[in-house]
């Protein structure tokens, strides 16, 4: 392990949020630096806030306790911290600690900054001039007898249906096709289906396939 990589950048309208780009790892030893630049942040009166932790390899209670113990504060500003890009071991902690019930997790940047200009009043006037602009190009729509107009849930039953033993990843790719509508689940987003349909494993896949 070689300590902790910080830089602050700015997105979204107006530069309105920063983000917090994190390499390294994150515990006792290196968690005071995270806390300092997030600490900086909130005094310059910025409380829209992203940490992105897609180069962090580890994070410790202390790394997770900060987050949690700003948030409340954040929030009562009328802000939000979000974490973006964690990689599959550090979000199955994170989940496993039920962090998830707290703080918003999405696969990209992007992601993050589109929900804060979905939500926060600083997007409105942008949002309806969004709206006012000419429709954009649209694809043909897919015929209503084929997979693609059906629901997400009832494709991956579908795709689970013909093979139980695929992948997370393979169910991803399937679905990201134009026979399923281009469909883009992140990893995230496909564990958090799969958990809600019953599908997480393999074995449950097959017991599926057994039942239908």
């Amino acid at each position: 392990m070689e300590g902790i990589q910080l830089s602050v950048e700015k997105a979204g309208v107006g530069n309105a949020i920063s983000v917090i780009k994190v390499g390294g790892y994150i515990d006792t030893t290196t968690s005071s630096e995270l806390e300092h630049a997030l600490s900086s942040l909130l005094k310059e009166g910025s409380y829209n806030i992203i940490i992105d932790l897609g180069n962090v390899d580890y994070v410790s209670s202390a790394g997770w306790g900060i987050f949690i113990s700003e948030i409340k504060g954040i929030r009562e500003k009328g802000g939000d911290l979000k974490l973006v890009r964690m990689i599959p071991e550090v979000y199955e902690v994170f989940e496993l600690l039920e962090f998830h019930y707290i703080l918003k997790a999405f696969d990209t940047l992007d992601e993050a900054v589109k929900d804060f200009e979905r939500n926060l009043p600083a997007f409105a006037k942008t949002e309806s001039q969004k709206q006012t602009a000419p429709p954009a190009h649209k694809e043909p729509e897919a015929s209503p007898s084929g997979p693609a107009e059906k629901s997400v849930e009832e494709k991956i039953s579908s795709i689970v249906m013909k093979n139980p033993d695929i992948s997370n990843t393979e169910i991803a790719k399937i679905l990201n096709t134009p026979e399923y509508g281009n469909i883009k689940l992140g990893w995230f987003g496909m564990r958090k289906t799969l958990k809600k349909m019953g599908l997480a494993n393999k074995k449950d896949r097959k017991r599926l396939v057994q039942n239908s």
